[in-house]
């Protein structure tokens, strides 16, 4: 399972300058919540934001993390 830092640095390495905060709801490291801040996300639908952040995840969002409940903002 990932750590929520390795999810932290995984989703400020896509957005760079975003406010990115990831925390482990059950203590099992795959609930995960996150709150991503970012300029990229302006103009666009959160449907569009959140495709955004589980391709950033990658390979993650297919097994490892079970659930992950997503804020998203461009300011």
């Amino acid at each position: 399972m990932p750590k929520p830092e390795t999810v932290q640095s995984r989703l400020q390495a896509a957005f760079p300058g975003a406010r990115v905060e990831v925390t482990d709801l059950t203590g099992t490291e795959d609930h995960l919540q996150a709150l991503i801040v970012s300029p990229a996300f302006a103009g666009k639908t959160r449907v569009e934001q959140h495709q955004m952040v589980y391709e950033a995840l990658g390979e993650l969002m297919s097994g490892p993390i079970h659930a992950l409940a997503l804020t998203t903002r461009a300011s």
